[in-house]
């Protein structure tokens, strides 16, 4: 039987398809690492996420054999890809779409713009998010503190929250606002503040306005900063705009708010403490909070942890609060974990 044209047939996952079909970005990416060698490909693997690295071991998998006109198509399509990026890159999407018009033509640039800005979704400040915390609380502390709030708002909350409780304690609360009152920003504001701070750093990929910030955002970075840093923040905001503080508190669950949990969630808490660890915490609450607490123990212990309070003595403020947010750690990994239900402050109920 005569061989079918190159041009008209591809082979993946053993089936023959036709060069009209196209391939899935996935598909282009195991024959692009099929095509790299294994070596170079497990190099690739160590910067992906382990569910994109479980996708892509699939997709190769389900490779039988590789055409060698796909082949030489994912790698043009590649070639072109960063091509555009550099462009981009050096003077932005207009400057990239003009060059690519004059070497590749009007559709062949606006193709390859579309495929680019579609796949690969360069965001702001993508090399901010690569950068160590302390290097970038340097490279940012003297910026507006509207500049500061864009920034965090696109940063994953672990290192938002350790620029945030590193920044001067009179202007914390006021990026705090500016991060819960931020909604949508302009590319061109984006734009701006990227020139501004990093020549080389990628501008938008897309025209569409960018969705950052809002309360959740500034509620998942105070969840993991200190607890000194948020209630700074947090009285600050109860002064100057009350509202926006009680939104933000009723999303947030602070030490204070185990009397929300029910006793069997408590008593799961308590069987994670460190007895040493309670007493420090319980120093600075009030009784309600105490005697939740009291009432989960046996009698025995509750007599022995209130005896233990008693004989430590004075504490520093620090160190009760450190321990007051090891336990808030403690109860939210529980939470996470599905052990507990927290009922957060303001909820009318608990959602079994």
């Amino acid at each position: 039987m005569a061989k079918a044209p190159a041009s008209e047939t591809a082979t993946v996952g053993g089936k023959k398809m036709g060069s009209k079909k196209q391939l899935s970005g996935r598909q282009k990416a195991a024959i692009f690492l099929v095509t790299l060698g294994s070596e170079i490909s497990s190099e690739i693997f160590k910067h992906l996420r382990e569910d994109e690295i479980e996708a892509l071991t699939f997709e190769i998998a389900r490779l039988d054999s590789v055409e060698a006109h796909d082949r030489d198509a994912v790698l043009l399509e590649f070639q072109e890809l960063m091509m555009a990026q550099d462009f981009i890159t050096t003077g932005g999407i207009d400057y990239a779409r003009e060059l690519l018009e004059k070497s590749l033509g009007s559709q062949k640039a606006v193709d390859i713009i579309n495929r680019l800005t579609s796949s690969l979704q360069v965001r702001p400040f993508d090399f901010i998010r690569r950068t160590d915390p302390t290097h970038l609380l340097n490279f940012i502390q003297q910026e507006h503190p509207q500049t500061i709030a864009l920034i965090l708002a696109y940063l994953e909350p672990g290192k938002a929250s350790v620029i945030l409780s590193s920044l001067p304690h009179e202007i914390q609360s006021n990026i705090a606002k500016r991060i819960a009152t931020m909604d949508r920003t302009s590319p061109e504001v984006l734009r701006e503040v990227e020139r501004v701070l990093e020549k080389k750093l990628s501008t938008l990929s897309s025209e569409d306005y960018t969705a950052a910030g809002g309360v959740e955002s500034i509620v998942d970075i105070l969840n993991l900063v200190d607890r000194s840093t948020e209630k700074v923040i947090i009285e600050s905001l109860e002064e100057e705009d009350p509202e926006l503080a009680e939104e933000i508190k009723k999303r947030m669950f602070v030490f204070e708010d185990i009397v929300l949990l029910d006793d069997r969630a408590i008593q799961k808490v308590l069987r994670e403490v460190d007895t040493a660890e309670l007493a420090k915490a319980l120093k600075a609450v009030d009784s309600e909070v105490q005697d939740k607490i009291y009432r989960n123990m046996s009698k025995r212990a509750a007599t022995l942890l209130k005896e233990d309070m008693e004989y430590m003595g004075p504490v520093r403020l620090k160190d009760v609060e450190e321990a007051q947010q090891k336990i808030v750690s403690i109860i939210r990994k529980l939470e996470e974990q599905g052990e507990i239900v927290v009922a957060r402050s303001g909820e009318d109920e608990m959602i079994v």
